[in-house]
């Protein structure tokens, strides 16, 4: 079932890589975005996780918001997307190539308690400072574009 899952999931991502969201979080009054770390290597990185079954994938983008984050929005559009390997959890196996299609998230509050508090740090900072922390090139072109674009294409 699970090779099913993640056979399915290259094919919407066109073939050949699996398929994951991942959210953006951005303050809109100051521009800043929320960065994350990765519970394997603390590594900066920002929310994402595979697409779901029952939701959209702007909806998807906001429940990983929300469990790794604790952010609270209500809306997310899609601002471009990035490719990276994947190591699976377990550290068995060949990475894994995946897209993670990105949608931006203004934040309208953060939460104290969340799924995930304790798992991982967050800190806010500006988009060239989080582009300058983030192992993936591609995410880092997203993150410095919203810098040129300034706060105001955050709604």
């Amino acid at each position: 079932m699970k090779s099913w899952g993640r056979r399915l999931r290259r094919l919407l991502a066109g073939g050949d890589r699996a398929l994951q969201v991942g959210a953006i979080c951005r303050d809109p009054e100051t521009g800043r975005v929320l960065m994350i770390t990765s519970r394997g290597t603390g590594r900066w990185i920002i929310p994402k996780g595979w697409t779901m079954r029952d939701r959209s994938l702007a909806e998807a983008a906001l429940q990983e918001a929300w469990e790794e984050a604790g952010v609270r929005a209500d809306d997310a559009h899609e601002i471009g997307s990035y490719r990276y390997d994947k190591i699976p959890d377990d550290g068995d196996g060949p990475p894994i190539p995946v897209e993670v299609r990105s949608f931006l998230v203004p934040v309208l509050e953060l939460a104290e308690d969340f799924p995930e508090q304790g798992q991982r740090t967050r800190r806010w900072m500006p988009p060239t400072e989080a582009a300058g922390l983030v192992a993936e090139p591609e995410l880092a072109a997203l993150l410095r574009s919203l810098d040129a674009a300034g706060p105001e294409r955050a709604v």
